[in-house]
């Protein structure tokens, strides 16, 4: 990897044990990337510190596995537990089952936005809705502005925020980062007084059809964890692969 004179190379550190947020019964750990800048009075002030970490994560990092949350670069590192297998879609081969179909139709009338992470109140509000809904008491249900700001607002790489609106109404928010060889999805939160409505499905199914639309091979979805019925939609996208060993293999159904 080629060094830009105002960084170090890449290092990466495993954090401290700390209780597991899928398998609460479980101790998690995280390997995380940083890049340790150099002191030097030539670096000027407006050098935006994340930006070779962000090209490496780009091109390389989440083709290993990683993932990342606001700046903040990592993959499971646990001792003894190998659950969380990070997934993504190879988009051309995916064919909709009929329900995702059916998704498809349903929602075909939203109308789309696409802009750049900005602070709106708005949507704030239907992710706090959101996560009191389907994640209480998991600790993000209590997030502040300020840390839904850092987790979702602060990007080293291109990110895009996707608005889903029915007569004018906020319905759904998707994060979409663009790598190099896909779309990464981020985080998606929608309307919870819509249970039946299959929101979050036709979210994944509109960035499979954006990645092809911009001739992108893969949707990221992070982690897909067989034991968390919270993770189990992951694999009604089929084909999928899962990295394991070094390498993405298709997971077989079942």
């Amino acid at each position: 990897m080629r060094q830009n004179d105002n960084f170090s190379p890449i290092r990466f550190y495993a954090t401290a044990p700390y209780t597991c947020s899928y398998l609460p019964e479980r101790t998690a750990r995280s390997q995380v990337a940083l890049t340790k800048v150099i002191e030097t009075p030539a670096l000027p002030p407006e050098t935006d510190l994340n930006a070779d970490l962000g090209i490496v994560y780009s091109a390389l990092l989440v083709q290993h596995g990683f993932r990342r949350s606001g700046t903040f670069i990592y993959r499971p590192h646990c001792d003894d537990c190998r659950s969380c297998v990070p997934v993504r879609l190879p988009v051309e081969r995916f064919i909709p089952d009929r329900s995702q179909r059916r998704a498809m139709r349903c929602h075909a009338g939203l109308a789309v936005h696409i802009g750049p992470p900005a602070y709106s109140e708005e949507h704030f509000l239907l992710y706090q809705r959101y996560l009191h809904a389907r994640h209480p008491q998991g600790g993000m249900d209590e997030d502040s502005r300020e840390q839904y700001q850092q987790f979702l607002l602060q990007s080293p790489v291109e990110t895009s925020f996707v608005e889903f609106r029915d007569n004018g109404i906020l319905r759904m928010v998707c994060v979409i980062d663009k790598l190099g060889d896909g779309f990464s999805s981020v985080y998606t939160f929608f309307d919870p007084d819509l249970p039946h409505a299959s929101l979050g499905t036709y979210a994944v199914l509109w960035q499979i059809e954006a990645c092809r639309q911009a001739r992108l091979p893969h949707l990221y979805l992070g982690y897909w964890i067989r034991e968390s019925h919270k993770m189990a939609y992951k694999t009604r996208f089929r084909p999928i692969e899962g990295y394991r060993e070094g390498l993405w293999r298709e997971i077989e159904p079942g």
